[in-house]
């Protein structure tokens, strides 16, 4: 089915994102901000609440990414952006922008002073924001959000972290973020781990619940060999990092999520923040891990395998587990509903947790407003709207009785986009009317969201997961510009020792006799004094905000 096809390249958009927003690339930063003030014009052509927006049409021009699965489609003239037009009176001039070049044309507005009146989904780092918001050209918009974006204040009132994660150590707020409903557990989730069913009954085995009976169904499965000829493979993935995280909760490390590389809270002292990476009990991850690959019981190419590689295998029914998406959706009926969901594993000292999942914070710098805006008011209630009910289901299922209908009290996209007429894909029908593919924006809602993370395997997995998910998952913080230069060096190149040293500790090219010495290598770079000291900082903000 087409629609199935397409959702691997969307999945894939989507986990790149993810790992975008995890990462928050601080890149240089410029000056503080004294002032928490947030910017007002009192246009008195707003009305604050309702539509229209504005009684007399304005205009606005935004400067956006257009992801890859937009290439084919007209921002200036299409029926999302159409209607809301129509709805708000503001008329967007879409400076929409293929990937290859957003860096460069994105750096070059900021650099000639020639601004648009608002950045959308242009892949602004944290950095950006504190540098940009410190110097005026990015507007701090704490009052306007607080007049003039209700749905965004009160989704904060209801989870405090979003406002943690987009207030800077000036006190101020400069975008309007990307937001997953925090109930929508299955698309934080991201990849899931499964294992399979049919190969566990062939064995006469449970789904297992430790990290020693997960041992044993691998050693099995190789054992048992079900394709034949050697070809099984017991767990396979499109990286190591996948596996690491799902399993990081079962060693007691990575215990608020991944979105701060190597920092945790420490267990020993809740008011202090952890490097966990030269832990014992990081070691002992890497070396159960290393046992498994060791054996042959985790793909041995999985630190250079592709994508389409990984696929192929899968569909060829050659894993006894995997972490990824959604498999009946991906792979069909017939292989994917072998597959059953595993939740956390109980490790060797009694941790299982589930620790690798998004915060709900998904993107920091969604909407960013701009000095030159002559009506501020006007483009946060613009934006605001993407965080009501009604937004999300423009935004992300478009018209009614143009992209949707209601069916039972569900909404569900129209025939000619689940399935279009010729060779016409899914997405590409998607993508002739709406623009949300690759560009996620406001928040995302179970009810709205046609991905196969709402599909009942995938519902079904993150309800067993739910109870192994910790009470909190960080954002990534925020730093001061003096922060940032010590993340940039020190932090870069710590980061990148500790996952090259991972990866070959799991691989063997480094043995675990060589730990001490990469502990002091570590220590020698600064991670325990100086890199620690800022993630504390930035740490103690967070819980101050």
């Amino acid at each position: 089915m087409k629609y199935k096809k397409s959702l691997i390249l969307l999945l894939f958009a989507l986990s790149v994102l993810l790992v975008f927003a995890a990462c928050g690339g601080d890149k240089d930063s410029g000056s503080d901000s004294d002032s928490n003030e947030s910017a007002s014009s009192g246009d008195s052509n707003v009305n604050e609440s309702g539509m229209p927006i504005v009684d007399e049409e304005i205009n606005m021009t935004i400067f956006a990414n257009k992801p890859a699965q937009n290439e084919d489609n007209d921002w200036n003239d299409i029926l999302i952006w159409n209607h809301y037009r129509d709805l708000t009176n503001v008329n967007v001039e879409w400076n929409s922008i293929n990937p290859d070049a957003l860096e460069e044309k994105r750096n070059l507005a900021l650099g000639s002073g020639d601004l648009p009146d608002a950045f959308f989904l242009s892949q602004l780092t944290n950095a950006d924001l504190q540098k940009y918001g410190g110097q005026g050209t990015f507007l701090p918009l704490n009052d306007l959000i607080e007049e003039y974006a209700p749905n965004l204040t009160a989704l904060m009132e209801n989870d405090p972290s979003i406002r943690k994660a987009i207030t800077f150590p000036d006190g101020n707020i400069y975008s309007m973020p990307s937001l997953i409903e925090e109930d929508f557990l299955s698309l934080r989730l991201s990849a899931r781990p499964w294992i399979n069913e049919d190969w566990l009954k062939e064995l006469d085995m449970d789904i297992p619940e430790t990290t020693g009976e997960y041992y044993e169904y691998l050693k099995a499965v190789k054992e048992l060999d079900p394709v034949g000829g050697g070809k099984t493979v017991p767990y396979g993935g499109t990286d190591i990092t996948e596996l690491v995280q799902w399993l990081a909760g079962s060693f007691g490390v990575m215990n608020h999520g991944a979105a701060n590389t190597n920092i945790d809270l420490d267990p020993d002292d809740p008011s202090k923040v952890r490097f966990y990476a030269t832990t014992d009990e990081y070691k002992q991850l890497l070396e159960y891990i290393h046992m498994l690959y060791d054996e042959g019981l985790i793909e041995q190419n999985i630190f250079s395998i592709e994508w389409g590689q990984f696929l192929a295998n899968a569909s060829d029914n050659l894993y006894g587990s995997m972490i990824f998406y959604d498999p009946i959706e991906l792979f069909g009926e017939e292989i994917g509903s072998q597959y059953n969901s595993v939740a956390a594993l109980e490790g060797p000292e009694g941790y299982k947790d589930y620790n690798k999942l998004s915060p709900s914070v998904w993107e920091t710098s969604s909407f960013v407003i701009t000095s030159e805006n002559e009506s501020p008011e006007a483009a946060v209630r613009w934006m605001d709207y993407f965080y009501s009910e009604e937004g999300a289901k423009l935004y992300y299922m478009g018209v009614e009785g143009e992209t949707f209908e209601e069916d039972g009290g569900e909404t569900k996209y129209m025939d000619h986009i689940l399935n279009p007429e010729g060779d016409m894909t899914f997405e590409q029908a998607i993508a002739k009317q709406l623009t949300w593919l690759g560009a996620i924006s406001g928040i995302i809602k179970t009810d709205y969201f046609q991905g196969g993370e709402t599909a009942p395997q995938s519902m079904e997995a993150a309800e067993k997961i739910e109870p192994f998910v910790p009470d909190e998952i960080w954002p990534r913080f925020t730093f001061t510009p003096e922060e940032n230069k010590v993340l940039e060096a020190t932090g870069a190149d710590v980061d990148k020792y500790v996952e090259e040293m991972r990866d070959q500790f799991i691989s063997g090219d480094a043995d675990f006799s060589q730990w001490d010495g990469y502990v002091e290598t570590i220590e020698k770079m600064g991670a325990l004094d100086e890199l620690l000291d800022v993630y504390q900082a930035a740490y103690d903000r967070y819980e101050a905000n």
